[in-house]
């Protein structure tokens, strides 16, 4: 392949568009979480990978996992729980059955901030996806986010 290949160049226009919509969405979303709630969107999505947790098998995350699911590094995962702790929304402690692991809970502050946030983002979410649909480069993909089903 060539830098001229068709193939490539729809390739890399997809790409640019995904991160287009990607970019719009999340600055979107952060002003509205920023003025109604003073959270970021990574601090909204770190309390509610971490408010999904249950007691059962596999129900607590390692920072790993954490680190995945927020999409930042270990480092950049450990800082924000830190900043979140630090304003009592969430609390470390060990696990029971390795002394080795820490586990991080959201605290009834951090889940009563997420409920009153929760309608924010959503709201936020189809503000921006309704803004992008006027964009007839990112239609396309504007349709395939609304027809994604909900994860169960």
């Amino acid at each position: 392949m060539t830098a001229t290949d068709p193939a490539l160049t729809a390739l890399a226009q997809g790409w640019c568009a995904l991160s287009l919509l990607h970019g719009r969405i999340e600055a979107h979303i952060e002003r509205a979480l920023q003025t109604g709630h003073d959270l970021s969107v990574r601090e909204y999505s770190l309390l509610d990978v971490l408010s999904r947790q249950h007691n059962g098998e596999g129900g607590h995350l390692q920072m790993k996992q954490v680190a995945d699911a927020v999409v930042l590094s270990q480092s950049a995962t450990t800082r924000l729980v830190t900043r979140l702790e630090d304003r009592g929304l969430l609390s470390r402690y060990l696990c029971p059955t390795d002394r080795r692991g820490i586990y991080t809970d959201v605290t009834e502050a951090g889940l009563e901030l997420l409920e009153e946030a929760r309608p924010t983002n959503e709201a936020a979410l189809r503000e921006a996806l309704d803004e992008a649909a006027k964009n007839p480069e990112l239609v396309p993909l504007v349709r395939v986010v609304e027809s994604l089903p909900s994860p169960a």
